[in-house]
């Protein structure tokens, strides 16, 4: 079996990287160090960046080892040109964003992204109280039904999303919710349990309520933007994602910075696209984990790794939400 921080797809992301002697890496998503170690190991120079402060113990480590081509930055993605000025670096080879929680994080309670875990409600990435910042517990015990109900169709894709959102203003009259396990089991509860369901009944509601609390996909555009803007010319960028808005989101990035996005309707004013693309593709679509990574790594079933090459063309800037 794989380690349960093994990083996704490593084989593919290092082909679509091409690290070696002389580059220098963005690690957008350093967690446990997984595809640090293996670029650093091609001889590379990475610039890791992540908002846990629990990551520090791993980077530590790495550090021991890579001292001199290796520092850690605490930042989001949003942060990520700052970052790389920071450095003095003079041009920046590849930026790999590794999207979505990660197996730490579930397996760390006190944390409380997992509803098979007790802990307290709140799903920060940057940590708990000391950084502020709105909780999970704040999104259901402060929300209203329909706030609360869109953020877990649109980001959970629950279908019984009034439903549960209904069910969680029930409840919190008589007592705020404050730990993960009991609102699971509101949750549970309210869909009717869904025993034998392949996956747990809140396993949709928890997603929705982590993205909404990290602003996950704010901070993808932000930080597609800000590698697109920091890459040199030939420089590579590869994005694993887990959710199907996420791949959405990074699918449109770059068909349209690749300039294959479709023309408009034939009854609408034709408008011509003069920006050069900032991307080529560096292959078709999406990438899949094989069967033996599946074997060895379930978490790697939905992954999506999309890729491609920076152009001399000047950046296009802010994505559309």
């Amino acid at each position: 079996m794989a380690s349960p921080h093994a990083p996704v797809l490593l084989d593919e992301v290092l082909e679509a990287l091409e690290p070696r002697a002389g580059d220098v890496i963005i690690d957008a998503t350093f967690g446990a160090g997984g595809y640090t170690r293996a670029i650093l190991a091609a001889g590379a120079t990475v610039i890791a960046l992540d908002r846990d402060p629990t990551v520090q113990p791993h980077a530590d480590a790495v550090a021991a080892d890579y001292s001199d081509r290796f520092r850690l930055v605490r930042t989001p993605f949003s942060g990520l040109a700052e970052a790389f000025e920071g450095t003095g670096e003079a041009k920046l080879d590849g930026v790999v964003f590794d999207i979505g929680v990660s197996s730490m994080q579930l397996d760390q309670a006190e944390r409380g992204f997992s509803f098979m875990r007790d802990g307290p409600l709140d799903m920060r990435m940057s940590a708990n109280s000391d950084h502020g910042g709105e909780t999970a517990a704040d999104i259901v015990n402060t929300w209203d039904h329909g706030p609360m109900a869109h953020i877990f169709k649109l980001y959970g894709d629950e279908r019984q999303s009034g439903r549960v959102a209904t069910a969680i203003l029930r409840r919190r009259a008589e007592q705020p919710f404050s730990r993960t396990l009991d609102l699971a089991q509101v949750v549970e509860k309210a869909l009717g349990g869904r025993r034998g369901a392949a996956i747990h009944p809140a396993t949709r509601v928890f997603q929705a309520l982590r993205i909404a609390v990290n602003d996950e996909l704010g901070e993808l555009r932000a930080g597609l933007e800000a590698a697109e803007a920091t890459l040199a010319p030939g420089g590579r960028l590869a994005v694993v994602t887990f959710h199907s808005l996420e791949d959405r989101i990074v699918k449109a990035f770059l068909t349209e910075r690749t300039g294959n996005a479709p023309g408009g309707s034939r009854h609408a004013p034709v408008t011509v696209e003069t920006r050069k693309p900032s991307f080529t593709l560096k292959f078709k679509g999406a990438v899949e984990a094989g069967e033996a990574e599946l074997a060895a790594n379930p978490r790697a079933r939905s992954a999506r790794l999309r890729a491609a090459v920076r152009t001399d063309a000047a950046p296009w800037g802010r994505i559309a939400a």
